[in-house]
């Protein structure tokens, strides 16, 4: 499959001068057409900034980014779900959902087919009418899911979006996420410090470590997704994947040590 993100010796620095943090450099990332893909790392490692870049909401130092999507004045290419939802209290969810449409060639019959479309498609049909106030964090956090992909995008860039949420609410969100996941065929970049969560929803398990932080390993999860909340590969994907993490945890403390 054609690849719709590809990162070449990405690098993203901050400050100026001698003051300048080199977030991460040569950093080559790919997703492939309805692909799921989940990124850990060491804190601080980027992984959040990475999204970010790729999204256009900072520049990057050096390097290029290519994004093969769609591109139609009705749609966006990309769209990023936060972990926080900053739904806007004075919008009903369905004005919120259309504040991503706002800026985009959509007719107002074809805004609110959107909205409703979305709204189902997130298990949340009969919410249009109700105020952020009103719902429960995981159905916040579905109304975020639902505003992006209202604008129709053929990449979703998730940053740690199930974070703040307790581990029931998590657990049945991963499920949704999954279904909808299938359902259109999104090709999705996803930010996690949860390694469980990672191997669970991921076709792909990128960790990012280092100082500046590199892609220093990739495990694929072969283990068919039935099989993936309590079977043995599943248990013993984590623990490698948990053991590159402390790896890598590790060197990026000695190049820190010997800066």
């Amino acid at each position: 499959m054609a690849a719709v993100i590809e990162t070449k010796n990405l690098a993203v620095a901050f400050g100026e001068g001698d003051a300048r943090n080199v977030v991460f450099h040569r950093l080559n990332v790919s997703v492939e057409e309805g692909e799921f893909v989940t990124l850990v790392g060491v804190s601080g490692a980027g992984k959040s900034t990475l999204l970010r870049v790729i999204a256009d909401l900072i520049p990057s130092l050096e390097g290029s980014i290519e994004v093969n999507a769609v591109r139609v004045p009705s749609r966006r290419p990309i769209a990023m779900v936060f972990q926080a939802d900053s739904l806007m209290p004075w919008r009903t969810i369905s004005q919120n959902i259309t504040l991503g449409l706002e800026g985009i060639d959509v007719a107002d019959a074809d805004m609110q087919q959107r909205v409703d479309h979305t709204l189902d498609l997130v298990g949340l049909s009969d919410f249009g009418n109700r105020w952020p106030y009103q719902l429960s964090g995981g159905e916040r956090q579905r109304i975020g899911i639902a505003r992006a992909l209202a604008v129709e995008p053929d990449i979703l860039l998730m940053d740690e979006p199930f974070g703040s949420l307790d581990a029931i609410t998590r657990t049945g969100l991963q499920d949704e996420l999954l279904r909808i996941w299938r359902e259109t065929k999104k090709s999705i970049l996803f930010v996690t410090h949860d390694i469980e969560e990672a191997v669970y929803l991921g076709d792909r398990v990128l960790l990012l470590g280092g100082t500046p932080a590199e892609i220093v390993r990739e495990y694929r999860v072969d283990i068919p997704r039935n099989q993936r909340r309590e079977g043995e590969a599943f248990l013993r994907k984590i623990e490698e994947v948990k053991a590159g993490l402390h790896e890598a945890i590790a060197v990026t403390a000695n190049n820190a040590n010997d800066g």
